[in-house]
């Protein structure tokens, strides 16, 4: 990331993003988007401009990115979103004019880790089709819950797009087929090509209630300043509401509540043969704990010599000035 133009400490704040995702299992936004975002700045070049607070009152904030990479936008947007929840009991903070925002559950986790619950939503390109369409309309659209609890958080955080944009394009690097049923090409036939659905569209999740969210989290992206339908990764729309729990009653009480219903939810009779029931997040919590232990992350030789690659021979000053 230093290689690409980021500073010290923004290059660290997303190469621990990535790690995260590399640690939970989710390794298509991992390393392997390291690859993207040089990609992504081959592109377009270097268009930053510094990140700039457009409007504010004690409760909200709306950010300009300035092109910078969601990583860090979103970052200092839940920064401020936690910040002004903390004084005032609830806060929304909206950011535009960013790109590649990653796991929203990564800022629910900082909202948690301060006790207060978090709603997140990110739009993104039109790259999924609507319930019923093979043409791309909205993005892979994220949207998050976060609460805290007496012991670990309650995180929920899905895309609404059937197939993830990182998943596909990973595929494609690695030379790997996609599952049935989760894009179409260009001309709207079904495809698991991951070059044709990425020229094509990828299906909405959950049939039309999903493709409804998905509009829903496109319009919430509205509301942070992206424009009606973003440009190819850029100017996405990220939007972060962030509660103060003692605001509806003591934070003991609410936090207890939530472990104790946690609970009931796990100890459900599983179906006939079945795992334990687990509650959003324990799988990412797990898996992050058992790498964490083993000290280690299995990634692609093809990721790893292309990030060598970027790294050795990109060229580019930590200032941003310069060409790849």
């Amino acid at each position: 990331m230093e290689a690409l133009g980021h500073s010290a400490s923004d290059a660290a704040l997303i190469a621990d993003h990535l790690i995260d995702c590399e640690l939970r299992g989710a390794s298509y936004g991992g390393l392997a988007r390291a690859i993207s975002i040089a990609e992504r700045f081959r592109r377009t070049g270097d268009r930053r401009t510094p990140i700039r607070l457009l409007h504010e009152t004690p409760v909200s904030a709306r950010m300009d990115g300035g092109d910078n990479i969601g990583y860090v936008v979103a970052h200092r947007a839940t920064a401020v979103a936690i910040e002004k929840a903390e004084l005032s009991g609830i806060a929304v903070v909206g950011a535009n004019k960013t790109w590649y925002t990653g796991m929203l559950s990564y800022y629910a986790e900082l909202a948690a880790a301060r006790g207060l619950v978090s709603i997140i939503a990110s739009n993104a390109s039109p790259w999924v089709a609507p319930y019923g369409a093979t043409e791309g309309r909205f993005g892979t659209n994220p949207i998050c819950f976060g609460f805290p609890s007496a012991g670990e958080p309650i995180i929920y955080d899905i895309g609404t797009s059937a197939i993830i944009h990182a998943e596909v394009t990973l595929a494609k690097r690695l030379g790997k087929e996609l599952p049935q049923n989760v894009a179409f090409d260009k001309e709207g036939a079904p495809t698991r090509d991951p070059a044709a659905a990425l020229a094509g569209a990828f299906a909405a999740w959950g049939g039309h209630k999903g493709s409804g969210l998905g509009i829903v989290v496109h319009l919430l992206g509205i509301l942070a300043g992206s424009p009606s339908v973003p440009p190819e990764l850029a100017e996405f729309g990220y939007l972060i509401v962030t509660i103060r729990p003692d605001l509806m009653g003591p934070s003991e009480v609410f936090r207890e509540n939530v472990t104790a219903f946690a609970g009931t939810v796990r100890s459900a009779r599983p179906v006939a043969d079945g795992p334990p029931v687990r509650m959003p997040f324990d799988r990412s919590r797990q898996e992050r704990a058992q790498r964490l232990a083993e000290d280690r992350i299995e990634v692609p030789e093809a990721i790893v010599e292309q990030l060598t690659r970027i790294a050795e021979h990109t060229g580019r000053p930590a200032d941003g000035s310069g060409a790849t």
